[in-house]
């Protein structure tokens, strides 16, 4: 069960027992105040009922009908009163309100029957002809001992309401007033009781959570301050013996957290007892909760174990590389060290890790550039070589068969003018980028769609595609017209180059959010999927064969690529084998 403050025990306890005292005192004269104004309605309902009855008692015998209505009317109008006058026999004659030939007979009123006995009849009830409560007041009419009529006056007890809850509301604004006043007294009260036992609380609290510069103002009571000064004195000796412990800490955590290397420790038993953020971000752990966990149970790598038993043994090699299968593919070059105490003794490892990945990735791409190239070239060359040989032998050749040799020639020397052209102006673009000479103009996106569009209308023509643009005129962007033209134009040409005959071909530009996208989609062969993540790749080609037969350089994406990033752009695509593709670029709009 949970305990309560001492501070809400006293508060509530004060604050509860005054509150319910003050409103029992509220409720009983609000019951009395209610009950003084009905007797005073009383009293003011039966000075009018006396009034009627002289003038009552002057017309009656009545001997013209109507008499006595009208002078019921009249004195209902200057009393702001209800009067009603009832003969001996419950027949009413007259009444301030109501035309007293619709009326009911009155004689078993509780008021009439009183008034009829020769009394005074008073009552309080409902009224189906005025839908609301009123108080009746009614006495007899007499003449000597003759009784001739019954008057009858009433008024509404909404009248008595309005008054009782008027004070009603001043009397519980009152309440709140003071309410509000005693609830301020207690708590000032309360708090002065348990403000020491709060503040010692605090300050132990933050002792406990390495605030050893805390102290206690010590309070006026010689027991609280003999408490808070015992408090005082244990936080100064924790401060002096832990000030080196702490700094020492601090050093060690502000060094292994600005090294850009990964380091982790490990005990014997190949559990990790320290690591900074760089190891945790290259292990994909998180370093609050793979500290005491195993290697094995953290890290799932069988080459990391394996160079942390060997280095754990001594015997295993102090250098190695790894490759980490994460989020992504990692490339992690590993040098590991024995730790040791004092005494010389071996208890854990300490393993340094460097992320080589870029540099992997970067011996890749030059590796696959050089081969490519040399690939792309060797080629041509080799059958420019071969008609080179032929044409210059001293046999006489037939005039066809040399016809056919300057075709094949012209078309190889063509397609290596293509690849040094699609090479230089790829250097070209990447050059003007990084050194942002790339010129940007605002200009309308549809202009070169439909530009681009035009220059390979006749091959689309050629193989029966319907080739749609799609673009509002009002998109624009900051552009270089004629680099954008290019990149269009080349993811076109493979559009064209990979669909079927009959086909549909979208052009497409929008302005999205604070991009601008344009989209080639076509209905084509559709890309796998392992081949989408180095499609933009140079010379990279998803079917050799057909790329080459279709007179591709495989530099054409690479070019849409950089064209993209130099307009501070990206490139996207979208595919699946036999839907074919969509490929997307986005560029700022501003």
């Amino acid at each position: 069960m949970r305990r309560k403050k001492i501070m809400w025990r006293i508060y509530a306890s004060f604050l509860l027992s005054a509150m319910t005292a003050f409103a029992a005192m509220a409720w009983y004269a609000t019951h009395s105040l209610k009950m003084f104004h009905q007797d005073q309605v009383a009293a003011e309902l039966l000075m009018h009922a006396q009034i009627v009855t002289r003038e009552t008692a002057a017309i009656l015998p009545e001997t013209e009908p109507g008499t006595a209505d009208r002078l019921c009317k009249e004195f209902g109008r200057l009393m702001t009163t209800r009067i009603t006058i009832v003969l001996p026999d419950g027949r009413v004659i007259g009444d301030s309100e109501e035309n007293p030939v619709g009326m009911d007979n009155h004689r078993n009123r509780p008021e009439i029957a009183a008034a009829l006995k020769g009394e005074t009849g008073k009552a309080v009830r409902f009224s189906d002809t005025r839908r609301q409560s009123l108080m009746y007041l009614a006495i007899p009419v007499r003449q000597g001992n003759t009784l001739l009529a019954v008057a009858r006056v009433s008024l509404p007890l909404a009248v008595i309401d309005w008054a009782v809850h008027a004070i009603v509301r001043n009397i519980i604004l009152g309440w709140l007033i003071v309410a509000i006043l005693f609830a301020v007294v207690t708590w000032l009260l309360s708090r002065r009781i348990s403000r020491p036992l709060e503040d010692m609380r605090r300050v132990a609290e933050r002792i406990a959570h390495g605030d050893l510069e805390a102290r206690v103002a010590r309070p006026d009571s010689e027991e609280l301050g003999d408490l808070a000064r015992t408090l005082n004195q244990m936080a100064t000796q924790l401060s002096e013996r832990l000030s080196t412990i702490t700094r020492q800490r601090n050093e060690q955590e502000a060094v292994l957290a600005s090294m850009v290397e990964g380091v982790f420790a490990v005990d014997r038993d190949e559990r990790i007892l320290n690591l900074n953020h760089a190891a945790a971000r290259l292990l994909d752990l998180a370093p609050e909760q793979a500290q005491g966990r195993s290697i094995q149970e953290a890290v799932r790598n069988r080459d990391l174990q394996a160079f942390i038993s060997a280095t754990l043994a001594g015997t295993g090699p102090a250098e190695d590389e790894i490759v980490i299968y994460g989020n992504e593919e990692r490339f992690i070059q590993l040098h590991g060290t024995a730790l040791t105490n004092i005494a010389g003794y071996n208890i854990g490892a300490l393993i340094v890790l460097n992320d080589i990945t870029r540099l992997k990735r970067l011996e890749t791409v030059r590796r696959d550039f050089v081969a490519n190239v040399s690939h792309e070239l060797k080629t041509p060359i080799t059958a420019l070589k071969g008609c080179v040989e032929t044409l210059s032998d001293t046999k006489p050749i037939d005039p066809v068969e040399n016809s056919r040799f300057l075709a094949m020639m012209a078309r190889q020397v063509a397609r290596m003018e293509a690849l040094v052209e699609d090479l230089l102006s790829l250097s070209r673009i990447e050059f003007d980028a990084e050194r942002k000479h790339v010129a940007l103009d605002r200009g309308a996106i549809s202009e070169v769609l439909q530009r681009a569009a035009q220059s390979f209308a006749t091959a689309a023509v050629a193989k029966s595609i319907s080739l749609v643009v799609e673009c509002p005129a009002e998109v624009k962007a900051p552009i270089n017209v004629a680099l954008l033209e290019q990149a269009v134009g080349n993811l076109l040409d493979n559009a064209i180059k990979f669909s079927a005959n009959g086909t549909r071909i979208l052009v497409s530009g929008r302005l999205t959010g604070n991009d601008v996208e344009i989209q080639v989609t076509d209905q084509g062969l559709g890309i796998e999927k392992k081949h989408l993540s180095r499609l933009f790749e140079r010379f990279y080609r998803v079917d050799q064969a057909r790329s080459r037969a279709l007179g591709g350089t495989g530099l054409g994406l690479a070019i849409v690529k950089h064209i993209a990033l130099a307009h501070r752009g990206t490139v996207t695509v979208a595919s699946e084998p036999g839907q074919g593709s969509t490929f997307t670029i986005r560029i700022p709009a501003r």
